[in-house]
């Protein structure tokens, strides 16, 4: 205890918890600014120094312009002709340069402009440009115009006039350029930009008939060009040609590319209700039966089994109902037992059974399985309940119903893998020998495992998708949206192609236990004799799709890790739907 000037001081003899993380937020402040701070300047003298290098490089490049003749002054290759590469790639303190030189003629409205100035080539404008990669990237312009000694050159030719639209008619500022020419002498083989206003003038370009190769695009953009008549034998943009003294002017359209997300599906899918009776969650309605373990049997009382008891299913509503497919069964009836099966429906105010007019045999009840339901009015019979009537002649023994279930088919697509379709744009670029149309866009694509594909890098235009029947087996029916399908600049448009064949096949795999899907079992159907052999896993709904299939019987073989493998076949004739239940190991 220590006494300062009358007052009592007691020593401190630590941190507390509060203190020590206050403090380390404290520091994580102080060092995080400390340290953004650095990278801040680390990036500034970096960028610093290699714009101070690219200056020197422009510099220099400039310099050896201005020392060259006034005819040397030009790019190899390019309008107009020089000694100056277009392009140089250079090394300084570890980092890469590229010094690109653009040199073109200026038509001066001083004295009037192409087509009226009868010499377009006024005098040269230079253009150097030295950019670098990396993590501090950035690049450095200079311009400088080289005039002749006399008033004006007398450089022959003629003048180029490029002019690049998007699809709305605005100009392509700095969109990209590639003229060639192998005809003339020496050859041209140059890139350019457009201006602001997406126009390019080459003044003094050397005479040609129909050999300059235009192309232009820019990075994102769709490319437009000139075709050659070996290419398309009626091009509708041939190659330009120059004319002495003569203005020749051309005009592109490009624009941001787009995308399509294409899915391939048939017309209608299928789906079920099930119940195993592990519990009494899917029973509305039941007397004098027990549900227990997975089976449905009779009651007991002191005396044995009850004669008979009944159970009936809760309602089966399906969405997108298309048709009713079947109504199955698995059950065990020993001897002096049965159990017979009938069909309810609503009528507005009850559930009723079907009469025997719509489901011949309902009254009395059915007792084999499966029972066709396709001939049900999905108007009359949108929804529907199941009834077991279980009953025994000796008391000391019951039937025993396991599961039961009913399939229907719906409108909901289902993926179909593997499709080959083909794309069409409807621009032209000319006509071939018999004056047919020579399409813009023509491309063969197939959808992957999952029945889609993303075609991208596509330019804007009205498109058409086509399905060879012969080669595919599938038809057609229908696209949504409705083809021709316009695809706008800069978009994604998902499109949808609806497909049916005579024969398909859709098989769901359940458990045994549960009836529930089971997702990724390896489904494989397989025909010898017509060389068809196709393995498809099961997707989150248990089914694999296979189409299209030729009228037959084919060889089922289903395999799960944890089940039993089954093998079995199934008789295929229009859209064929089975039901594969598989036990547990």
């Amino acid at each position: 205890m220590l006494h300062v000037s009358g007052f009592m001081f007691q020593a401190n003899k630590g941190f507390g918890f509060i203190d020590v993380l206050v403090g380390t937020a404290l520091m994580l402040i102080i060092f995080t600014g400390i340290y953004g701070a650095y990278q801040l300047g680390f990036k500034v003298i970096m960028q610093s120094k290699a714009r101070i290098t690219a200056t020197a490089l422009a510099n220099q490049r400039m310099e050896m312009v201005r020392n060259l003749p006034y005819d040397d002054v030009g790019t190899i290759g390019g309008i107009p002709s020089g000694t100056i590469p277009e392009t140089e790639n250079i090394t300084r303190n570890d980092i890469d340069y590229t010094i690109k030189t653009t040199v073109v003629y200026i038509d001066d409205p001083f004295d009037g402009t192409a087509p009226d100035d009868p010499l377009p080539s006024d005098y040269k404008r230079v253009r150097v440009k030295v950019f670098w990669g990396g993590k501090f990237s950035g690049e450095v312009v200079l311009l400088t115009d080289v005039a002749p000694k006399g008033v004006e050159t007398t450089e022959g030719g003629g003048t180029l006039s490029i002019s690049v639209f998007d699809a709305s008619g605005i100009g392509v500022p700095q969109a990209d350029v590639h003229v060639v020419n192998n005809n003339v002498e020496p050859v041209i083989d140059a890139n350019y930009q457009t201006d602001d206003n997406g126009n390019l003038i080459l003044a003094g370009a050397p005479t040609s008939t129909e050999s300059y190769q235009i192309t232009t695009t820019k990075a994102g953009y769709s490319t437009d060009r000139t075709y050659g008549v070996e290419e398309v034998a009626n091009p509708i943009k041939p190659h330009a040609s120059v004319y002495e003294g003569q203005l020749t002017e051309i005009s592109f359209a490009i624009d941001r590319v787009s995308s399509f997300g294409v899915d391939t599906v048939s017309s209608g899918g299928a789906d079920s209700f099930a119940d195993s009776f592990l519990d009494q969650s899917k029973i509305s309605e039941w007397s004098d039966i027990v549900v227990s373990g997975g089976e449905v049997t009779l009651a007991t009382t002191s005396e044995g089994y009850l004669d008979s008891g009944y159970l009936i299913s809760i309602p089966i509503s399906p969405e997108n109902l298309t048709y009713w497919d079947e109504f199955s069964w698995t059950d065990s009836e020993p001897q002096n037992t049965e159990i017979r099966y009938q069909v309810l429906y609503f009528d507005g105010q009850n559930w009723i059974l079907i009469p025997d007019t719509d489901l011949p045999g309902n009254s009395s009840g059915f007792g084999t399985s499966p029972v066709d339901l396709e001939n049900l009015a999905t108007t009359t019979y949108s929804q529907i309940e199941l009834r077991g009537n279980l009953s025994t002649t000796d008391a000391s023994t019951t039937p025993v119903l396991f599961d039961w279930q009913v399939s229907w088919r719906t409108n909901e697509p289902t993926p179909i893998p593997n499709v080959a379709f083909t794309l069409e744009g409807a621009k032209i670029i000319g006509t071939d020998e018999q004056d047919t149309p020579v399409l813009k866009y023509s491309q063969e694509h197939t959808t992957d495992s999952n029945g889609h594909i993303d075609i991208l890098n596509l330019e804007w235009d009205s498109y058409s998708f086509y399905v060879d029947r012969e080669t595919t087996g599938l038809d057609l029916i229908e696209t949504q949206p409705p083809q021709p399908v316009d695809l706008l600049p800069n978009t994604s448009q998902s499109v949808t192609l609806v497909l049916e064949s005579e024969n398909s096949l859709l098989v769901t795999v359940k458990d045994a236990n549960t009836l529930e899907p089971i997702f990724a079992a390896s489904v494989r159907v397989y025909n010898i004799d017509l060389g068809y052999d196709n393995i498809r896993p099961t997707d989150e709904n248990g089914q694999a799709f296979f189409i299209p299939l030729e009228q037959s019987s084919y060889d089922l073989e289903v395999q799960m890790d944890g089940y039993q493998t089954y093998t079995g076949t199934v008789s295929v004739s229009g859209d064929t739907t089975e039901t594969i239940v598989l036990t547990p190991l």
